[in-house]
């Protein structure tokens, strides 16, 4: 049997047609039809409508100036010399002032669903040679719950994630612990005001105007003195901020994991930026740049120089008092000795690409991040790694709506939406698949009524329903004694309904897909592509009967139902949604 691993019928198909192409068009100037010239550079393409092909080209209108002659008259030269045999394609036309197409044969089809029934892993591809790629998303301070942009955050990291796995790369899943420096010291000084409080009233113990205002600030408080009593409400401020700090980070952390845990997620790393700095690795990083010459002194402190590194990637701008934006430098060490998160930020990704060896690192940030980007890529380059090598993802904001109107508060607490928040209201399958709806960088509206229906117009409901749709005709075939008897003893050339062969050529791009979605970052067009897959499995099984037809008519069709199947078993699996039999 045919070894499908790593099959790409689509890019198999277009790299057969450059082949051809290429081949007639030598075969036409060996043969005097066309003038000795150096083949141009051409365009192999899907066109946008099959009618004018499966696989069409433009290399008559490319070579229009090396073969001194009208595109028209050189695409007959090379069709003339272009030998199909055996090939792929069944038939070739020359299309408007010189376009050759070229339509796909019955073995093409037959080769695609065959891939899809016999191979489980069908999609996956070696595009990426195993290259390593580390994949941080969400990375929330520790410091209170995540929000809703971690919502969108972590289904999008995750699935791009496993998007990028499936197109070969060897990817890990990371989500770096912020647990240093000054929203750390605003946590402790937070927990540190609600415990006395406990115990001296409210009134007595003034709060930290720039604290973190949370109800979970007091729940930690609370625990902490019913864990230790009053042993630190007369000891030294500083004593007591690291005992609280000590006392409650690790909850909160544990608190991220069990979030994260019940929306599906699991990182393969957690990274502490403490270890950043007790290893010395924050310092050694300055002392680096330092001696690349990136770095100055000025009142006392340590500055970075970011305005010259960070040009080649766009203009690096921070907001100065009065609200205008400028260039500006980036202190590394403060007058006080104590380095910055920027600093921290720039050994951290050190360790990615010098310590631990990634290819490439992606990471997934907030769109009111962008100003970041150009300083963190250009500090690559001042420490002798490759800015190149680090690719952000912009991800946009969402807008709640119920009834059309947006929601801002949780009805349960009165403040700002959480994960938690939401994932208590919608279906967690429903969270992971809206939130890839739409490509990272657009707004997007997550509709929390349509995100509970239960019918076609919901869609990641739409496609669960189109795998038990198939789930339901297989049992009930088997229910009257017809079993499928394997794909090789299936004569696949008998799919010839334009309702089948639509379906077949949508899922001969599974694979192409999957490769195109790593290229763009974008797991996105892998929901489009699913819906899509599902839509035309309900017009084929609306147009073709498979039960009470021909026995081996319905043996292909059970094939087909089974290559839907497998492909939507596959997508619904990498982006770790429900796969239900029955609904």
């Amino acid at each position: 049997m045919t070894d499908y691993v790593n099959f790409n019928p689509r890019q198999s198909a277009m790299d057969e047609a450059r082949q051809l192409l290429t081949a007639a068009a030598r075969a036409a100037i060996a043969k005097g039809l066309l003038p000795e010239a150096e083949l141009p550079d051409f365009i192999v393409e899907v066109p946008g409508d099959n009618k004018n092909g499966d696989i069409a080209s433009n290399l008559t209108l490319a070579g229009a100036r090396a073969f001194r002659a009208a595109p028209r008259k050189i695409a007959e030269a090379i069709v003339s010399c272009l030998d199909i045999e055996g090939s792929l394609f069944q038939k070739v036309e020359i299309a408007g002032p010189g376009f050759i197409n070229l339509f796909l044969s019955p073995a093409y089809f037959s080769g695609v669903v065959a891939a899809a029934v016999t191979n489980p892993a069908y999609g996956r591809t070696d595009f990426g040679q195993g290259r390593k790629m580390n994949v941080e998303f969400v990375s929330a301070n520790p410091t209170g719950p995540m929000h809703l942009g971690n919502a969108r955050g972590g289904a999008l990291g995750d699935c791009l994630a496993a998007v990028l796995d499936w197109a070969g790369y060897d990817v890990t899943r990371e989500f770096l612990i912020n647990d240093a420096g000054n929203q750390i010291l605003k946590f402790g000084k937070s927990l540190s005001a609600r415990y006395l409080q406990i115990f001296r009233g409210e009134d007595a113990v003034p709060f930290p105007e720039d604290g973190y205002q949370g109800e979970d600030i007091k729940v930690r408080a609370a625990q902490f003195a019913e864990e230790v009593g009053d042993k630190y409400v007369d000891a030294p401020a500083e004593e007591l901020q690291k005992a609280i700090t000590a006392f409650a980070l690790p909850k909160n952390v544990q608190g991220l994991k069990d979030d994260l845990g019940k929306y599906r997620i699991q990182y393969d790393v957690w990274f502490s930026e403490t270890t950043l700095h007790e290893s010395g690795a924050v310092k050694a990083v300055v002392d680096k740049l330092t001696e690349m010459g990136a770095t100055y002194e000025k009142d006392g402190a340590i500055w970075y120089r970011s305005t010259k590194y960070s040009a080649k990637y766009g203009v690096n701008r921070k907001k100065t008092e009065d609200g205008e934006e400028e260039e500006k430098d980036e202190v590394l060490v403060r007058a006080n000795g104590v380095p910055t998160y920027f600093a921290a930020d720039i050994a951290y990704h050190y360790n990615k690409f010098a310590v631990r060896g990634f290819d490439r690192a992606i990471d997934v940030w907030g769109a009111d991040h962008h100003g970041h980007v150009a300083r963190m890529k250009g500090a690559l380059d001042a420490i002798g790694l490759d800015g190149e090598k680090l690719d952000v993802v912009l991800m946009q904001l969402v807008r709640l709506v119920r009834d059309g109107q947006p929601v801002r508060m949780s009805k349960r607490t009165g403040k700002a939406i959480t994960l938690t928040d939401l994932l208590d209201e919608v279906p967690i399958d429903s969270a992971r698949f809206f939130f890839n709806l739409r490509e990272p960088g657009s707004q997007m509206e997550f509709d929390l009524d349509l995100a509970v229906q239960e019918d076609s117009s919901n869609p990641v409901y739409y496609v669960q329903y189109a795998h038990a749709r198939i789930c339901s005709l297989l049992k009930k075939l088997a229910e009257e004694g017809v079993e499928f008897g394997g794909v090789d003893k299936c004569d696949l050339s008998l799919l010839t309904d334009p309702a089948e062969r639509e379906l077949i050529r949508h899922i001969g791009n599974f694979a192409a897909e999957i490769v195109s979605a790593a290229k763009s970052y974008d797991p996105a067009r892998i929901t489009r592509y699913v819906i899509d897959l599902a839509t035309l499995y309900h017009k084929f099984y609306n147009a073709c009967r498979v039960k009470d037809t021909q026995s081996d008519l319905c043996q292909a069709r059970m094939a087909l139902c089974l290559a839907v199947k497998n492909v939507l078993c596959s997508v619904l699996g990498m982006f770790k949604i429900n796969i239900p039999e029955s609904m």
